[in-house]
């Protein structure tokens, strides 16, 4: 089975960008890459280590213009990261609210969840405690998204 190893995602702001995530998030940069001309445009990769083994790495195109909102639910596309417990969510309800950092909370299941924008919008959710996904494919997961398409 693969395993996730990075994603990546462009940023509008790599200085802002900076901050937020190494002092709000805490995660380490661990390199950078930059260009000339990557689709037109000067560019910097920031790899940030969120501590679980995998990177998250933010791409800064120079002069690059912000996409026009889709009309989609903002949170339709967000990035998720776990805490171990419940009650590690109190320490990011702080530092959020320390920070001004305004955010949403809901309910999954067992799971509770936080939801936030970074500096370019991108949505981020810190959910306890962490997902238990599966490695293989259920037949009743399957037959549901097969009648949703079906219907």
């Amino acid at each position: 089975m693969l395993r996730m190893d990075h994603v990546v995602y462009p940023v509008w702001d790599a200085q802002k960008t900076l901050d937020f995530y190494s002092g709000v998030m805490g995660f380490a940069l661990t390199a950078t890459y930059s260009g000339p001309d990557w689709g037109g445009y000067p560019w910097l990769m920031m790899f940030f280590a969120p501590g679980d083994g995998r990177e998250l790495v933010l791409v800064a195109l120079k002069g690059a213009k912000r996409p026009k909102h889709d009309g989609l639910a903002k949170d339709v596309r967000h990035l998720a990261f776990a805490e171990k417990s419940l009650k590690s969510l109190s320490h990011w309800r702080g530092k959020l609210k320390a920070k001004n950092i305004e955010y949403w909370e809901e309910r999954h299941g067992p799971q509770r969840s936080l939801y936030f924008a970074d500096p370019n919008g991108m949505i981020l959710e810190i959910t306890a405690p962490p997902s238990k996904p599966g490695t293989k494919t259920r037949a009743a997961a399957l037959a549901a998204a097969n009648k949703w398409i079906a219907n």
